[in-house]
């Protein structure tokens, strides 16, 4: 899934160059094959990776788990990583666009936390809890403490003792 979406991307981005802007703007909706969540490249596809991990540990099959977790990880990563690039380029010249990849970015970071938050979840079920910690504090950093995901993270770190100092909230920071 990985290198066919990033073969993809690559083809989509060449083609950029010699179509017609107008061209792209009249895309029909069969033809946008990436925004589909059945080998498409977005979030839609991203969750379902997710819900495929799910069934795939629920079912007691962790390696197959990991490997669902491990493309939903990876095809996060680089949706957040073009949507920030585009959000970038777009700044100053349509205001409309970076405002879309600003949103697709958030989904992106969000669905990355809660990959990682399954990883981790894993990794405690198979006993590797070392493995486990890198996830977790990227959670923290990417999500922050004050966000569900990020307090959920930290307290995955507290319950395997990595870290020993309870987070109570921010209105607690001082005390």
């Amino acid at each position: 899934m990985g290198c066919r979406a990033l073969l993809t991307t690559a083809a989509l981005v060449a083609t950029l160059g010699v179509t017609a802007a107008p061209g792209i703007a009249q895309t029909s909706a069969e033809n946008r094959v990436l925004a589909q969540s059945q080998g498409g490249f977005n979030p839609a596809a991203v969750r379902l990776m997710l819900a495929e991990g799910d069934a795939a540990a629920s079912r007691g099959d962790l390696a197959e788990a990991r490997a669902d977790y491990d493309k939903a990880r990876k095809a996060s990563k680089q949706l957040l990583a073009f949507y920030r690039d585009l959000s970038g380029a777009f700044r100053g010249l349509d205001a409309r666009i970076p405002r879309e990849m600003d949103t697709k970015g958030r989904e992106a970071l969000e669905l990355l936390a809660e990959t990682n938050l399954r990883l981790a979840a894993l990794f405690r079920r198979q006993n590797q809890p070392e493995v486990a910690v890198p996830v977790l504090v990227e959670v923290v950093k990417l999500m922050t403490p004050a966000k569900p995901q990020g307090q959920k993270a930290y307290q995955s770190l507290l319950e395997l003792g990595f870290v020993e100092t309870e987070f109570r909230g921010e209105s607690a920071a001082g005390q």
